[in-house]
């Protein structure tokens, strides 16, 4: 109980409901709206296709729901294929401090976990603010973050899951500390899933760090045991991972009294989160202007480090692949310069293509700001001035990413996005059936018949 596996177990299984704020309960209801909202834009995915099939020929005991599928399996194979959805079109939430996360790339294992368990929405809510609160303090335990000296923030993920799940399936204290034992030794991430041109692991990486929590949870059961000094121990994550300042007292911090999910934020466009505030500013311009893409001979985005060195690359002037083109600074300004806007349909093979945004490519210059990135993270500016045809040169500068806490999605753009991000796969009377069981989610008594709407 001394060690801080223990000190986060006792935090998980003591959480109630009922000593919940309401503002943080109607908070992750907000995300699990907009959560399967961004699952059901990707069920037609060719590689969430290849995922079908391959969680299909998997098998397992159907006992938790597939989202877009009339299908059942178990609760590992669900939390997988649910999380991948959830995080397929880069449209789920963002957090960005020491370290980047997105907390709702565990939900996927919370329903999947409560279903299995026969659990209700409010048990389902609670597993839900468990991954939040875990995930958000975990992005400021390291400085700089872990992202910062090469592994991907999905190695974050791992340290949360195991918790959420093992909630779900009733875990005691010493089988609480064991799943975490488990899972936060076997999980990390390298950062090259997303440097260069990018392949299907860049979505995958944290829903199997998700799903890991599930098989952690279950082997703990059965009475498996895992390091309990996983983190503080010797060779553990503090000492191995050595390169950063880890300050242990974070993923404590105000744990269960200060509730940090009101501080996640949306993505208003399904795109790398750096990218958010050029493609804002771009379209400001383009749009007090009256600038189209013809009018424009070039394209100036000032940014941080990070997003004129990972998001600038030269695999991102030619992007060939969407999740390449997703995270290609570049490719998504010239997108909404060249079609005034961002979204799903901005990826598909077709627009990828587009002669009018691979014209645009090549007149945009990317650099990196030191009073910007001195920002950051605290403030995520970007800067973009446009140049047309005549030689006149127009300048847009925004701070706060539209979602984020400082300019935050009223409870209407949330169900917006969810309306349109549900339009293929639901008809208008089952959206409207899934948000208003969404907005009352703690009086759902069978998950499974909530789940069975996703499709």
């Amino acid at each position: 109980m001394s060690s801080l596996s223990g000190k986060i177990a006792r935090f998980t299984l003591d959480l109630n409901f009922e000593n919940i704020p309401e503002v943080a309960v109607w908070e992750a209801k907000r995300f699990l709206l907009d959560s399967v909202g961004c699952a059901l834009a990707a069920v037609n995915n060719e590689d969430m296709e290849m995922m079908y099939r391959f969680i299909e020929k998997m098998g397992g005991t159907p006992e938790a729901t597939v989202i877009g599928k009339d299908a059942k399996t178990n609760a590992s194979n669900a939390a997988l294929m649910n999380c991948l959805l959830t995080r397929a079109m880069d449209y789920n939430d963002i957090y960005w401090e020491e370290d980047p996360a997105h907390p709702s790339d565990i939900i996927g294992t919370a329903l999947a976990a409560a279903e299995a368990n026969g659990k209700t929405g409010q048990d389902a809510l609670v597993a839900i603010l468990i991954a939040y609160e875990l995930t958000l303090r975990w992005c400021h335990a390291a400085h700089p973050g872990v992202r910062e000296i090469g592994w991907h923030h999905a190695s974050l993920i791992q340290f949360v899951s195991p918790y959420v799940a093992g909630r779900m399936y009733d875990l005691d204290l010493d089988q609480m500390m064991a799943a975490a034992g488990i899972s936060a030794s076997s999980h990390f991430t390298l950062g090259g899933v997303v440097a260069g041109h990018l392949t299907n692991m860049k979505n995958t990486a944290a829903p199997l760090a998700s799903q890991a929590g599930v098989i952690a949870a279950l082997m703990a059961r059965e009475g498996y045991s895992g390091p309990v000094e996983v983190f503080e121990g010797k060779e553990g994550v503090f000492e191995v991972i050595n390169s950063v300042e880890w300050r242990p007292e974070w993923p404590l911090r105000n744990l269960g009294e200060e509730f940090m999910i009101t501080q996640c934020a949306y993505k208003a466009f399904p795109t790398e989160a750096l990218t958010h505030q050029p493609i804002s500013a771009a379209l400001q311009v383009c749009r007090e202007h009256r600038l189209a893409a013809e009018d424009i001979t070039e394209i100036l985005v000032e940014t941080t480090v990070r997003g004129a060195d990972i998001l600038s690359d030269p695999s991102k002037y030619k992007p060939t692949t969407k999740e390449t083109a997703d995270h290609s600074l570049p490719y998504v300004v010239a997108a909404a310069v060249a079609d005034g806007n961002v979204l799903p349909s901005s990826f598909n093979d077709e627009k990828l293509k587009d002669p009018r945004i691979w014209d645009l490519l090549g007149k945009i210059k990317v650099v990196a700001d030191p009073e910007i990135d001195a920002m950051f993270p605290g403030v995520k500016r970007a800067r973009v001035t446009i140049t047309d045809n005549g030689g006149q040169s127009y300048t847009a500068q925004v701070d706060h990413a539209k979602g984020s806490p400082q300019n935050p999605m009223s409870d209407e753009e949330i169900v917006s996005k969810f309306r349109a991000n549900a339009a293929e796969v639901l008809d208008k009377e089952q959206q409207d059936r899934v948000i208003d069981l969404t907005w009352h989610f703690e009086e759902v008594e069978d998950l499974g018949e909530y789940l069975s709407l996703l499709r």
